[in-house]
């Protein structure tokens, strides 16, 4: 069987007749709607039409004929300039069923695309699985053989592309109009159209051209447009803004006007463009609990590459040791009733750093959207015109409880958490959590003032029993670690008798006793016992985790 023409239709102010009332029928409505095309649906007056297909047929935006099919349909319908003939029909009903063969055969007869579902021998043409992005449409199809398969190929296509491939394309669009008016007000232009047609690649060798030929001219600055398209990174295309795109054209139309022009090399190349354009970019990245073998592979490439790094004062000293000497640090002063105003000084050193094209990491402890307040960072830089990227850290709500041997789920004693901060804005006490007997509550933020959250639990009437038990846990993953392991009644005194070791956090709920119970009223334990990474991997056989995880770095 031989492979189908791919073609791209305009189907601007098309008609297309849609014949059934399922899902299907409103998925087809939808795409014409996209594509600029009027759909109309022919389905009986009784026929239960899908959800989203009733709703485009009550806002105006799909036309239901409210009858069976009609021969007469196929050259009443349509546009007046193609004497009422419909430009396309989509049947959604069953294709082994007679209507739909008949139809079929009507449109084949009257030169109609039709597309009939799961009937490729009905059908004239096909709907590929595609992919659009502004401009940039990739279509995939498997000819008949599977659907599926189209779909993951697609997906596995468009994974590789960058995200703002068809903004970046929207934009060189914009460049070669602009190039061309440029030319054209000189006279050093033909057709735009023409222009598609030679300055892609071509079968001949470029010919000899010289500086005082206008045509070389137009030629040299066509040659120019179509290496950009063809040699540029995506990546770099993607990230084209329209500030490089005012560059780009000073430079040629400081290049086409010049009494002496050179060849198309004095055009700006990409790397000029880099060192004239080049903007900064924000990088916020999680540093886990604490130790540095818990960084993910991403933050400690972070470190390394990073212009400036921006930390919280929480970030331990095993993590700070691994930023490069040559990299300059800020920690944030933020101390009781300056939180703010340390948060923006930090957002403000970003900003500037940013604006002279440097790389920023603002690295903080955890996980940056677990009470990390960076939603409001990625907010700041973005309102700004700075791309943000996020990289994920082990949250301490999850893996401190687990270095003090609580499993924060277990079956038949807990099989819900819940993370909750013990410091609201500005400092205030969030509302406590009620009490569930089958739930762990991690509280971060809070031993500061655990005074009151214990309060808020346990007095007044409220239902948290003072027997509940929990842990608080310090420097978790640190060798200073430290768990106090007592009840909701004992808690506060166990902490001022033995004095805080920020930062920590308290575990509450029966599930700090599934593993270790104390015998007394509080029970303190020290230190932290490590990971013997290199017995692990002699035991499983992986050689490469014989090395550290995370090394000093110079």
């Amino acid at each position: 069987m031989a492979p189908s023409l791919l073609t791209a239709v305009d189907s601007q102010d098309h008609v297309h007749l849609i014949i059934g009332s399922n899902p299907l029928a409103g998925a087809r409505c939808n795409r014409s709607l996209e594509v600029g095309a009027t759909p109309k649906v022919i389905a009986p007056a009784d026929a239960n039409l899908h959800y989203g297909l009733a709703k485009s047929v009550e806002e105006g935006k799909v036309e239901w004929i409210k009858r069976a099919f009609q021969d007469s349909d196929l050259t009443t319908f349509g546009r007046d300039e193609v004497e009422n003939v419909v430009d396309a029909v989509f049947i959604t009903s069953s294709g082994k069923s007679a209507l739909s063969t008949h139809i079929s055969s009507l449109c084949r007869r009257l030169r109609i695309p039709v597309n009939v579902a799961d009937a490729p021998n009905l059908c004239t043409f096909t709907l590929l699985s595609t992919h659009t992005n502004g401009p940039v449409q990739i279509g995939v199809t498997t000819s008949g053989k599977g659907c599926k398969m189209a779909s993951r190929i697609r997906r596995e296509i468009a994974s590789t592309l960058p995200a703002d491939l068809g903004p970046a394309v929207e934009r060189l669009g914009t460049l070669r109009r602009r190039i061309w008016e440029e030319d054209h007000a000189l006279g050093l232009t033909s057709d735009l159209e023409e222009d598609d047609e030679t300055s892609g690649q071509s079968s001949s060798f470029n010919r000899l051209i010289t500086s005082s030929d206008i045509e070389a001219a137009r030629n040299r600055r066509m040659r120019w447009l179509a290496q950009v398209c063809e040699y540029w990174p995506l990546k770099r295309l993607a990230s084209i803004t329209d500030a490089d795109v005012s560059t780009i054209m000073a430079s040629y139309i400081s290049e086409t006007r010049s009494s002496h022009p050179t060849s198309e090399s004095a055009i700006l190349s990409i790397a000029e463009l880099d060192s004239r354009s080049r903007r900064g970019r924000i990088i916020l990245a999680g540093s886990g609990p604490g130790h540095p073998d818990l960084l993910t592979n991403l933050t400690l490439k972070a470190i390394k590459s990073a212009s400036l790094i921006l930390a919280d004062k929480l970030v331990p000293a095993g993590v700070l040791d691994l930023i490069p000497r040559r990299t300059p640090v800020r920690i944030a002063r933020k101390f009781p009733g300056n939180a703010d105003a340390a948060q923006q000084e930090f957002l403000e050193w970003g900003l500037a750093a940013a604006r002279e094209g440097q790389t920023v990491l603002r690295l903080k402890q955890g996980d940056p959207y677990l009470y990390g307040r960076g939603a409001e960072e990625y907010e700041f830089f973005t309102r700004h015109g700075f791309k943000v990227t996020v990289l994920p850290g082990i949250t301490s709500a999850l893996s401190a409880p687990m270095f003090a041997k609580i499993p924060v789920t277990h079956r038949g004693v807990s099989d819900q958490v819940l993370v909750c901060t013990g410091t609201g804005r500005k400092g205030a006490s969030p509302d406590p959590p009620a009490y569930l007997p089958n739930q762990t509550c991690v509280f971060l933020m809070a031993l500061h003032r655990l005074g009151d959250l214990i309060d808020s639990l346990v007095k007044d009437g409220k239902d948290w029993p003072k027997t509940t038990p929990c842990a608080v846990v310090e420097r978790a993953s640190c060798p200073d670690q430290r768990v106090i392991r007592t009840t909701l009644g004992y808690v506060c005194t166990a902490v001022e008798e033995e004095g805080s070791r920020p930062p920590g956090l308290l575990v509450v709920g029966r599930a700090c006793e599934v593993l270790e119970k104390p015998l007394q009223r509080w029970v303190v334990e020290e230190g932290f016992d490590g990971f013997d990474v290199t017995e692990m991997g002699d035991l499983v056989g992986m050689s490469e985790l014989d090395t550290p995880l995370a090394t000093p770095m110079e």
